[in-house]
C-alpha cells in the first residue's frame, strides 16, 4: 500500500461525519463519544500550529490539548492562537508529560500525537472510527514513508531492531513499536501505569496492551519530513539505548521466570565448565588440587539456583500483579458501551 493510497482513504474518512458525531445513533446524541487530542510538545513553535489546525480540522468536535514541557520558544502562545487548550508539565521528558495528561484528561477516546507535524491528522478519524466501532483498546499508527529524511535509515533500523525484540518476548502484533500516533480507549489509559520517563514510553505503551492480551488494531498512516526550524529532540544511540534498558527492565517484571532462568543456565554453565577438570582430577587421583577453582565452582552453581529460586517466586508476585492490572482494566466499560457524557477534561 503506497503513502497517496493511504492518503485517499483518509481523506475519504475525512469528508465524512467524524465518528464523534456518527458513533451513535441520531435519537440519542449523549452517546457520541468525548474525543481529546493531546499533544505533549516541547520546543515546537514551528510545527505546533499546524498540527492543532490539522487536527482540529479532522476531528471538529474533538478537545485538542497541548502540554507544554518547559519551552524556551513561543510554543505556548502559538498553540493558544491556534485554539489549543494549553497545559504545562514541569517534570522534563515524553514519559513524565504522558502520564501527567493521562491522569488529568477524562473523555472516551484519546488521541495521542507528536506535536512536530510529522504524522497525518486526515488518519485520524478512520483510527477513532476503527477503535469505536471494534470496542478496541489501541489503534496504532504505523509510519509509512517515502522521504528517507523523514524517517533515517538508522532509527528505521532501531525501530525494526527494537520491535523485532518485543514482539518474540511479548507477541507479535505491532509493527512499529515506536510510532507517537495512537489512538486509546479509556479503559486503556485509566489502567495504564505510566513509569517511564523519556521517550521509552512508546515501549511501555506497546507491552502493556500486549501483557493484557488488549483489543488492538495498527492502521498504516503517512509520515513526512518536519517542517523548516523544527528540530528532532531524538538521540538514535541515547534514546536507543535507554529503550533498549526498558525492554530489559520489562522482561525482568513480566517475564521473571525465564529472565532468571537465563541467569541461572549461564551460571549453572560456567559451573559445570570450571568443575569438570577438578572432578575428572579428583576421579583420577582421589586429590583435589585446584581447590580455589572448586570452590568457585561451588559458589556459581549455588548462585544459579539462587537466580532460579528467585524466578520462581517473583513470576507468582508477577501473576498476582498482573491479575490486578486485568481486575482494573476490566472495572473500566468497553468503547461504545457507556460514555463519559461530560466535557473532555472536566
Amino acid at each position: 500500500m503506497t503513502v497517496s493510497t493511504i492518503d485517499r482513504q483518509a481523506d475519504r474518512q475525512a469528508d465524512r461525519p467524524s465518528p464523534a458525531a456518527s458513533a451513535a445513533p441520531d435519537t440519542d446524541p449523549d452517546r457520541a463519544p468525548v474525543v481529546a487530542v493531546l499533544i505533549p510538545c516541547y520546543n515546537e513553535e514551528a510545527a505546533i500550529a499546524s498540527v492543532v489546525r490539522d487536527f482540529r480540522a479532522a476531528l471538529p468536535d474533538a478537545t485538542v490539548y497541548v502540554y507544554d514541557n518547559n519551552s524556551s520558544d513561543r510554543t505556548v502562545e502559538v498553540a493558544k492562537a491556534a485554539g489549543a487548550v494549553v497545559r504545562h508539565e514541569p517534570l522534563q521528558g515524553k514519559g513524565n508529560v504522558m502520564r501527567r495528561m493521562f491522569s488529568d484528561i477524562e473523555a472516551d477516546v484519546y488521541v495521542l500525537v507528536d506535536g512536530d507535524d510529522t504524522y497525518h491528522a486526515p488518519s485520524a478519524p478512520l483510527m477513532v472510527k476503527r477503535l469505536w466501532d471494534d470496542q478496541l483498546d489501541m489503534v496504532n499508527g504505523a509510519r509509512v514513508t517515502e522521504i528517507v529524511k523523514a524517517y533515517r535509515p538508522g532509527h528505521r533500523f532501531g525501530n525494526k531492531l527494537l520491535t523485532g525484540m518485543v514482539a518474540l518476548i511479548f507477541g507479535n502484533r505491532i509493527q512499529d513499536m515506536l510510532s507517537g500516533y495512537r489512538v486509546f480507549s479509556r479503559r486503556f489509559i485509566k489502567s495504564f501505569p505510566a513509569l517511564a520517563s523519556g521517550f521509552e514510553t512508546e515501549t511501555e505503551l506497546t507491552v502493556h496492551a500486549l501483557e493484557l492480551n488488549m483489543p488492538i488494531a495498527e492502521i498504516k498512516a503517512p509520515y513526512k519530513d518536519r517542517p523548516p526550524g523544527s528540530h528532532s529532540k531524538l538521540n538514535t544511540i541515547r534514546d536507543g539505548v535507554r529503550i533498549l534498558r526498558t525492554i530489559v527492565n520489562l522482561v525482568k517484571e513480566e517475564r521473571p521466570l525465564p529472565f532468571f532462568f537465563a541467569i541461572f543456565a549461564a551460571l549453572a554453565a560456567a559451573s559445570v565448565i570450571l568443575a569438570w577438570p577438578v572432578v575428572a582430577t579428583y576421579l583420577h587421583t582421589g586429590l583435589v588440587p585446584r581447590l580455589p577453582t572448586a570452590v568457585l565452582s561451588t559458589g556459581l552453581m549455588l548462585l544459579g539456583f539462587l537466580s532460579l529460586t528467585c524466578g520462581l517466586i517473583l513470576d507468582t508476585v508477577t501473576l498476582g500483579r498482573r491479575e490486578a492490572k486485568r481486575m482494573r482494566y476490566l472495572s473500566i466499560p468497553a468503547p461504545g458501551v457507556h460514555p463519559v457524557r461530560k466535557t473532555a477534561g472536566s
